[in-house]
């Protein structure tokens, strides 16, 4: 596997795609929904235009179209969803080199989250949203995703995950600081923390940091900070060490984790998680 330096500004420096796009297959089709609730059908309803092209099992590029813009996404549905079981939800969130400017399907091809994510659970529906920025934009689209999906699939809410890497984490902890309660567990990646901390403490939401001891774009400080910012936050809600221990990991790794895993650096190196059945199997174990 190939791995570069990747990182969420405009002087971040280009990863190369982890693999070489395979050529588009035809479309697959889409399964059955669940029907709305009552409620729900009082909500204006939202347009979605499906992709054409298939990868690995993902429909790509759809587009909800929300009043907070034009939302790009791919979705895993597995064979077995019709609509009458819950299944659990996963969105991944990527660095800037997977972001929707720098080519549709950017994310898929560069980062593997998205598809080692089903080696844990075959009842799952895997979405690889691909916004345009890492700030306020991006959240709140990210937001009206999580909450269409929730409407219009047969899904398990206490089995909605979340994991964002490089400026995918930016964007996700600021969704964690507006709706925690939409998530299950949140895992981030070689980032930094940029939204609120005390809706997370509030909701109790299991939050995993993982990030390389001297990564490059980052370091490792700001992923402490944010640790012992909830620690603080939840020691004086009154919870005990070991209750706290079950809501929070800081995963510092050493440069030898990245040398192993063949990564030329540590920031690049965090798609090395992707693969580490610790970090994964920790985030699909919650709820």
């Amino acid at each position: 596997m190939e791995l570069s330096l990747t990182a969420c500004g405009p002087e971040a420096m280009v990863q190369s795609a982890l693999e070489t796009p395979e050529p588009p297959a035809q479309v697959q089709e889409t399964p059955d929904t669940v029907p709305d609730s009552p409620s729900e059908s009082l909500e204006p309803e939202l347009e979605v235009t499906e992709g054409t092209e298939t990868y690995r099992g993902f429909q790509m590029d759809n587009v909800l179209h929300a009043p907070e813009g034009d939302i790009h996404y791919h979705i895993y549905i597995p064979d077995s969803y019709d609509g009458s079981e819950a299944y659990a939800l996963f969105l991944t969130l990527p660095g800037y080199e997977g972001l929707y400017f720098q080519g549709m399907g950017q994310n898929l091809y560069s980062e593997n989250f998205a598809f080692e994510a089903l080696n844990y659970n075959d009842r799952m529906i895997v979405v690889a949203p691909q916004l345009s920025d890492w700030g306020e934009t991006s959240a709140a689209q990210t937001i009206a995703l999580t909450e269409y999906l929730l409407a219009h699939y047969n899904i398990d809410q206490e089995r909605v995950y979340a994991e964002g890497y490089s400026g995918g984490g930016e964007t996700m902890s600021r969704v964690m600081g507006m709706r925690p309660d939409l998530f299950a567990a949140y895992l981030q990646c070689s980032s930094q923390w940029d939204g609120a901390y005390e809706p997370v403490v509030e909701a109790r939401v299991p939050v995993y940091f993982v990030i390389g001891e001297g990564d490059e774009y980052y370091g490792s400080e700001p992923s402490r900070e944010a640790y012992n910012r909830l620690y603080d936050l939840y020691t004086a809600a009154g919870l005990t060490r070991e209750e706290i221990s079950q809501l929070l990991v800081l995963d510092i790794k050493v440069a030898d984790y990245f040398r192993e895993g063949g990564a030329p650096n540590q920031h690049g190196g965090g798609n090395l998680f992707a693969q580490d059945p610790e970090i994964m199997g920790w985030l699909f174990s919650q709820g």
